[in-house]
């Protein structure tokens, strides 16, 4: 009996996974465990695996998005009726019975098979990223020929940008040169009275994120509430830690240990909303919002409250930089208690976050601004950070938040406290 090949669930969010390309083709031999396709989800373009043995029997999906469970692929036996078993699919239920199909009429000239072209079935069977295979068609590259460093060989695109980067300083015959740069996703350009406009179709992370963040807006009621640090001490802590630490500090591994050590004092802060209850979680699981090429991806630094400032780091930098790769596991971006949204680099002053469910509450945290400040009745030049603690009030009171918000003040402003 033919096997239905089903679209999985391959996030905690997803709801719908887009084909990106198929790495094996119909009349194929597969075996469980062969990659079948890429499919993008709304946190990572992941390699959909096949889940029997046979041959690829039918595509019922070539390319764009389907929901979680609508059937994308047939695998069976050779000559076996897949129409039945796709049929039986869509009606809700498994075949009585799927026969081989009836041959075909008698005849002296065998079938031509269906041709493919050959460039093309090689290309589909490189590992390669969607980014990148969209960057080496527009560019004129051979994917094959590129030499792939991410996860078992997987070509990236930084593998074809480095390519193109190697053709073009050698000497070249006088043809018309590549574009510096390609869109990764197929874009049209219109001219209407007089209004020149670009339309992009949403991905699957955009989707996921309007959704989410939609329905965290319009359902948690939030309110926000603001305070302002003096981050002298802290600046000059960081300098002295970076003279002996492994790795360089940043404000923002303080940041997060800060806010690890104040939510172990107000347990209240890191919970959750779960409809007809509340969850106070006992763990302190970090959520740490990481921009990315087509949305915002947020890995999760577990234990954050015990762990050291050196770890934090190096957990964060490897995080960020499989989520600019979109390469984070499910686990890496799951389990958030608690999450911390950083502008401050990007010289932001002061700014609000809508709240990552299921958390009760996200820390939204702007730049170290010089300013003057009156300190022992004498105007002095202050490091000032401003943050703003965003809460769903069904969850975090006022005073609870206002609470938790003077405790992490009192931590950075005497940073001492982090190392005992």
């Amino acid at each position: 009996m033919a096997d239905i090949i089903r679209m999985p669930r391959m996030s905690d969010t997803m709801q719908e996974g887009n084909i990106v390309s198929w790495l094996k083709k119909e009349g194929d031999a597969v075996e469980t465990g062969d990659t079948l396709a890429e499919v993008e989800t709304d946190k990572a373009t992941m390699e959909l695996d096949s889940s029997a043995d046979g041959i690829l029997l039918h595509i019922a999906v070539k390319e764009g998005p389907v929901p979680i469970d609508g059937v994308i692929a047939i695998i069976g036996k050779k000559g076996e009726d897949w129409k039945a078993a796709l049929q039986a699919a869509e009606n809700g239920a498994a075949p009585a019975s799927a026969q081989p199909a009836p041959p075909p009429a008698t005849s002296q000239t065998p079938a031509p098979s269906p041709a493919a072209p050959a460039v093309q079935d090689e290309d589909k069977r490189v590992k390669a990223s969607p980014l990148a295979r969209s960057l080496a068609r527009e560019t004129g590259v051979d994917i094959s020929s590129v030499a792939g460093s991410g996860d078992q060989g997987r070509i990236v695109k930084r593998d074809v940008e480095a390519l193109i980067s190697t053709q073009q300083a050698a000497p070249a015959p006088a043809t018309t040169p590549a574009p510096e740069t390609a869109p990764a996703i197929a874009a049209f350009s219109f001219m209407a009275g007089g209004a020149n406009f670009e339309e992009k179709p949403v991905s699957q992370m955009r989707k996921t994120i309007a959704r989410r963040l939609g329905e965290s807006k319009f359902t948690a009621p939030h309110f926000y509430l603001t305070i302002e640090l003096n981050m002298e001490k802290a600046t000059r802590l960081r300098e002295r830690l970076n003279e002996v630490a492994p790795v360089k500090i940043s404000f923002n591994d303080l940041v997060i240990k800060a806010a690890a050590a104040a939510l172990r004092q107000h347990p209240a802060v890191n919970s959750s909303w779960l409809g007809d209850k509340i969850r106070y979680n006992k763990d302190i699981n970090v959520g740490v919002a990481v921009a990315v090429e087509d949305g915002l991806l947020v890995p999760v630094i577990r234990y954050a409250d015990m762990k050291s400032l050196s770890q934090i780091n190096t957990e964060v930098k490897t995080l960020a930089g499989k989520a600019k790769e979109r390469k984070l596991s499910t686990e890496e971006m799951t389990g958030n208690t608690f999450t911390i949204s950083n502008l401050g680099m990007f010289g932001i002053e002061e700014f609000t976050a809508i709240i990552n469910p299921p958390d009760a509450c996200i820390l939204a945290v702007g730049g170290i601004i010089e300013k003057p400040i009156v300190q022992n009745g004498q105007i002095v030049v202050g490091h000032m950070m401003r943050v703003t603690l965003s809460c769903d009030h069904r969850v975090v009171d006022g005073a609870t938040g206002a609470q938790f918000l003077q405790t992490f003040k009192a931590i950075l402003e005497d940073p001492i406290r982090l190392l005992v």
